[in-house]
């Protein structure tokens, strides 16, 4: 699969990669706990996988308050840098508070992890974040089969789905931009855009999404607009008209002549039928039956 770009939505892969804070390594093999210690914070550095970069203030002002009477409950995980440092894993607004409330040292996992694993763990964990709109999991399952190589089926066990679910999700990212964005902002939903999808023509797509945004349209009313869409109700063709027998299509033209008026005859299959004389006024009327009835 071919790299998407993400800038339907202004995100770059730097953007996608989370504080991973409650991520378990435990299990992943490639992980090794070389000690549980505490380490000074003036040496943890940030994570450069998961810049995440703004932090909801108040959140921290509260954590940091419970970690100055508690002190840090949750060890924050790191892995040991040639230079002595620490590189953050897992914990960053662990890390933030414990600074706030004026901590030297923070209690810590150290462990050994590549470049390549530390980027893999911080999508994986990105995904299984709950907030995530639908693009964002898109762009990073795309990120994940990129950056990390990894086929559909190693995606599928990396973060517990099945196949058909992650290639509806890597579908999304063959939507127009403004679809993406109206998925990515929650204007519409995933099964709003997997009803959009299927609209190749772009301007009945633009305006389907137009009118769902609007409109507030459900995802069954969206099916039936892009139903009706795709096969709009033909007119009711009229019937043609039976032709008249040969006497009376003469009969008919002879009284137009006469009368100088217009003059309809319909006739059934069974010889019933009727005849229409049109005037265009008290006088036209009285004209027509003067030539109708000449005695009177």
């Amino acid at each position: 699969m071919a790299k998407q770009k993400s800038s339907g939505l202004g995100r770059g892969l730097s953007n996608l990669l989370p504080d991973v804070e409650g991520l378990d390594l435990v299990h992943n093999k490639a992980m090794v706990t070389t000690a549980i210690d505490a380490v000074p914070l003036n040496k943890v550095e940030a994570n450069p996988f998961q810049p995440r970069k703004e932090f909801d203030e108040e959140s921290l002002k509260e954590l940091a308050q419970s970690i100055s009477q508690q002190g840090v409950i949750t060890p924050i995980t790191v892995r040991r840098m040639p230079n002595g440092t620490y590189q953050l894993i897992a914990g960053e607004r662990r890390t933030r508070a414990a600074r706030m409330a004026g901590l030297k040292e923070i209690p810590a996992y150290i462990r050994t992890a590549t470049d390549g694993q530390m980027m893999e763990m911080a999508l994986v964990e990105n995904i299984q974040r709950e907030n995530l709109n639908a693009m964002e999991v898109a762009f990073s399952y795309a990120a994940l089969i990129d950056e990390c190589s990894l086929t559909h089926e190693q995606l599928s066990e990396r973060v517990g789905k099945n196949r058909a679910t992650i290639t509806n999700y890597l579908r999304l990212l063959n939507l127009p931009a403004e679809t993406q964005l109206a998925l990515g902002h929650d204007k519409i939903s995933m099964a709003h855009a997997r009803c959009l999808a299927g609209v190749e023509d772009m301007e009945q797509h633009t305006e389907i999404l137009r009118r769902i945004i609007a409109e507030g349209l459900s995802v069954h009313q969206t099916e039936q607009l892009i139903q009706s869409l795709a096969h709009p109700k033909m007119p009711l063709k009229r019937r043609a008209k039976e032709s008249l027998p040969s006497n009376y299509d003469q009969a008919q033209r002879d009284l137009k002549k006469h009368l100088q008026s217009e003059v309809d005859i319909k006739r059934s299959r069974r010889g019933k039928g009727e005849l229409t004389i049109h005037f265009n006024s008290d006088a036209d009327f009285e004209r027509i039956m003067r030539l109708l009835n000449p005695s009177k």
